[in-house]
């Protein structure tokens, strides 16, 4: 059984994947050079070069790498005041890490949905934020989602923080090598983290990174992520840290994948492109996310208007799951998630934007190594699914 078909604990075993780690000899050799280096621990050479390249490509001064990009929000909201009692204005669609980083430092997520990108909307941003200043609620930070590596609006969201005093901080977790107005992800907000988990632009097969103009903010975060242990020759603790700083040897994968990133984007555009032209002979489909100016492609997700399609997206991830296709709905909005369910507790802005995508959306397989005959399998699949309803044009 190789990596492409182990299946995941308790779902169904795929022959194709949505999105796949594409690693070869730059890799290996790479993880070959930081064993031999000897530099087996969570620090070294290769981890201060990737924090350096890493920093470099979001334009940022500094750059934490961390053990996940969970890990690196954690700090960023931490480094940024955040704290109990406070409230943290929350995108809802998203994976669940980025409400779950909210809580682990005691404050309260507010869940703001999105526009028709996907992302934040500001509109709803500052009427949730004039609602909070009327109640006398402690909001703290802004917490925006780059969406399937669409990078938000941040001219307008940080506008609109400022006005309230509050930092924005940046989970650019999908968008590594996505742009917007000529600025990288990464560069936007106070703080900005970017994911690097196996099924990512690029890879250290688990890990993530934080980065900041400040030098309070990372040297702080760093600190943290260290256990907290004072500059002293005995293991000193006056504060409770956490175990978060990515090996040397995870650092010396990433900077092979980091080489490769251009490579990678050029593909998943490629794959994007193909979507895009396929999806113009289909009534009721259209591409997640509107156009893809600045995207960096990371996944190709489909939104299906049963009423005009006159079928819906849960019978076509069947129908493609049982060709071995895997396909994944858009995120669950988190105000529908149950942890966060109960309204007077876990507080939302919402009209429905994101709980119709989760409804009508898929997402669909878009590795960098989706070879053309896999691109053109999964395409007739959904042509010949379609064609039932003889709505192909």
């Amino acid at each position: 059984m190789n990596a492409t078909t182990i299946p995941n604990a308790g779902q169904p075993a795929y022959t194709l994947h949505l999105s796949t780690p594409d690693v070869g000899k730059a890799e290996e050799d790479a993880v070959v050079r930081a064993l031999r280096s000897g530099w087996v621990a969570p620090l070294g050479p290769e981890l201060v070069l990737f924090e350096q390249e890493l920093a470099i490509l979001a334009e940022r001064q500094h750059a934490l790498a961390v053990s996940s990009c969970t890990a690196a929000l954690h700090l960023a909201l931490l480094c940024s005041g955040v704290g109990p009692g406070d409230v943290v204005l929350c995108s809802t669609l998203t994976f669940i890490a980025t409400a779950s980083a909210v809580t682990y430092t005691g404050a309260t997520p507010y869940f703001i949905d999105c526009d028709a990108t996907g992302n934040m909307d500001p509109d709803l941003l500052s009427e949730a934020l004039a609602g909070l200043a009327d109640s006398g609620a402690k909001a703290a930070a802004v917490l925006v989602v780059d969406m399937l590596g669409k990078v938000a609006d941040y001219e307008n969201i940080c506008a609109i923080a400022a006005q309230y005093g509050l930092p924005v901080v940046s989970d650019a977790a999908e968008a590594v090598g996505a742009r917007r107005d000529g600025q990288p992800a990464g560069s936007f907000g106070n703080c900005a983290v970017f994911s690097f988990n196996g099924n990512k632009i690029i890879t250290t097969s688990g890990g993530g990174v934080l980065l900041c103009d400040d030098a309070r903010i990372v040297e702080r975060a760093g600190y943290l992520a260290s256990q907290a242990r004072q500059p002293v020759i005995h293991y000193e603790h006056t504060e409770v840290g956490y175990n978060y700083r990515l090996s040397n040897l995870l650092a010396a994968l990433g900077r092979a994948q980091l080489n490769r990133l251009p490579e990678f984007l050029a593909r998943r555009r490629e794959i994007r492109s193909a979507y895009r032209e396929f999806c113009a002979g289909l009534d009721g489909v259209d591409i997640f996310g509107g156009d893809d100016t600045g995207d960096n492609c990371w996944l190709t997700a489909i939104v299906i208007d049963p009423g005009r399609a006159k079928f819906n997206a849960s019978c076509l991830a069947s129908r493609l799951q049982a060709d071995g296709i895997e396909t994944r709905p858009l995120w669950k909005p988190m105000h529908l998630q149950p942890v966060f369910a109960c309204a007077g507790s876990f507080p939302r802005l919402v009209n429905g934007t994101s709980e119709r995508f989760f409804k009508q959306g898929i997402v669909l397989p878009s590795s960098p190594n989706l070879s053309e005959d896999q691109l053109c399998m999964v395409l007739d699949r959904i042509r010949s699914f379609a064609n039932q309803f003889e709505l192909v044009s």
